[in-house]
């Protein structure tokens, strides 16, 4: 088991550090570190057009190949950030470079965050989200038939918990999800939260004080807290689970690979060696990174010609 080199160096100098733990720091430090680590995301793609958009009340940024008309398949992105930090300054990079590398639109959704607003802020507000860009879709230039859900960390998460809130509604479904190492089980149960939980930068102790903040009153075993146990993910569309070897989420979104595939849901999953959690946001020092990047965008790139593989 070896690190990528790049991410070898930032994990040495966590550790030389002293692992900083996330609980010692204020959420105002662990905002504003995460907003400071963008620039580890490598160059700002600028052959895009990017807009806010405000559409009943809520802002959208909306990253669109340059010179193109008319509806684009569409991705739709919630951001990480273990539900209490993170938006639109964190992601722009990633957010610019998948619609370049994709040619879809790119449409990030914001959602409140812990501990100012608690469960289930965050998940009202993705679904909000998803069901505003599909009744505007002719608006902003979207094909409701291909859209795809997406989201890396907490964002995969809410993907996924928006998908089956979708399901049970009836009215749409997105084409597809992209669940980018998603945190799935608030009770910490596998072995990876402890092979993974200290060394390697996101620690056990980040995604769990977040999940408390998050969560404040409502049990880690509530199925919206913990959606990997569900038992209700027949009916889903084709899911994809990118996992990193060095995570302590990397046994949970394999396990959801084996849940949503004995469920009866087509998914794959691929685990990315040699990286860690965050890693996608890493592509200024990480090759695997912009591999994983150019993957995804491949996928939504595609949507509705083929099915991904």
């Amino acid at each position: 088991m070896v690190l990528e080199k790049g991410i070898a160096e930032l994990v040495d100098a966590f550790i030389a550090a002293g692992r900083p733990a996330a609980r010692g720091q204020s959420i105002d430090d662990r905002r504003a570190g995460y907003v400071s680590s963008a620039i580890l995301a490598g160059e700002t793609e600028t052959r895009v057009q990017v807009d806010d958009v405000e559409i009943e009340g809520r802002t959208f940024r909306v990253v669109s190949p340059r010179n193109v008309s008319g509806a684009l398949p569409a991705l739709v992105y919630y951001h990480g950030g273990c539900f209490i930090s993170g938006g639109f300054a964190t992601h722009d990079k990633q957010l610019r470079q998948l619609a370049y590398h994709s040619g879809c639109r790119v449409i990030a959704v914001q959602y409140r965050l812990a501990p100012e607003h608690t469960f289930p802020a965050a998940h009202n507000d993705a679904q909000k989200g998803a069901d505003l860009i599909w009744r505007h879709a002719d608006t902003l230039g979207v094909d409701r038939a291909r859209i795809t859900l997406c989201g890396d960390s907490a964002g995969g998460h809410l993907a996924l918990i928006t998908a089956l809130r979708l399901k049970t509604v009836g009215l749409w479904q997105p084409a597809q999800l992209v669940l980018i190492y998603p945190m799935l089980d608030a009770t910490a149960h596998f072995e990876s939260y402890t092979r993974n939980g200290q060394d390697y930068i996101i620690t056990r102790d980040t995604l769990l004080s977040g999940y408390e903040m998050y969560l404040a009153e409502t049990s880690p075993r509530h199925p919206e807290a913990s959606p990997l146990w569900r038992d209700d993910f027949n009916g889903l569309p084709p899911v994809h689970i990118i996992t990193a070897e060095f995570d302590p989420l990397c046994d949970e979104g394999e396990a959801l690979y084996q849940r949503l595939t004995k469920q009866g849901v087509s998914c794959t999953c691929k685990r990315y060696l040699g990286v860690i959690h965050g890693f996608f946001q890493l592509g200024g020092v990480s090759l695997t990174a912009r591999d994983a990047m150019r993957d995804v965008a491949c996928r939504v790139g595609r949507i509705g010609t083929r099915t991904p593989s």
